[in-house]
């Protein structure tokens, strides 16, 4: 593991786990099913399930790791193996930017999805965006084996396709606070948001 992986690894990890599930816990219904999509350790679901016992989550990843918090289940990128409306909730944190056809991804979470979606991905409007975002994916995915293509969009980009698969924001988040300060002025704010989406 080189260096600046360490560093991510013992001083990031942790707090983005906690943070996001600060944030989603807000936005998940009660008793809900969950799907998170490209769920890779499980670690957030686990914390996820921590804080909201009533909720049910079952992962899918395109590289299954051993081991994991929660049971994980391989899945091509492309494809979700689950019927229409199967879960109450789709969850995709830092995923459709991976994905090889994110529109299409998307769109598979709308079919599989009851009601609600939740995506935490990034924007890449402001200035010097592309290589920031390029910079951390190296650091928090190629060791894992994740594709890294680089795929980022800007928020426009987001919210027409949305709107072509008739999806309706309900709630748009920045500024996050995943990264203590002055991290999070180089690699948070507009770099990253949180939307709840739904189709009715």
């Amino acid at each position: 593991m080189k260096p600046v992986e360490k560093v991510h690894q013992n001083y990031v990890l942790s707090r983005r786990v906690r943070v996001l599930a600060g944030h989603l816990t807000q936005l998940l219904p009660s008793g809900a099913s969950v799907l998170d999509v490209g769920s890779g350790d499980g670690l957030l679901a686990l914390e996820l399930l921590r804080r909201r016992p009533d909720i049910r989550i079952q992962g899918v990843e395109v590289r299954p790791r051993t081991p994991t918090a929660i049971p994980v289940a391989p899945f091509d990128g492309r494809s979700l193996p689950f019927d229409d409306a199967s879960f109450d909730v789709l969850m995709l944190v830092d995923v459709v930017h991976h994905a090889e056809d994110p529109k299409l991804l998307l769109r598979e979470a709308a079919r599989v999805a009851r009601g609600t979606i939740l995506i935490k991905d990034h924007t890449c409007d402001r200035f010097l965006a592309v290589p920031t975002l390029r910079f951390m994916d190296r650091v928090g995915n190629a060791r894992h084996g994740v594709a890294v293509p680089y795929r980022y969009w800007r928020r426009q980009t987001w919210l027409d396709s949305f709107l072509a698969l008739g999806l309706k924001v309900k709630v748009w988040k920045n500024g996050l606070g995943l990264y203590p300060f002055p991290a999070n002025w180089l690699f948070g704010g507009s770099l990253h948001f949180l939307a709840q989406v739904s189709g009715s």
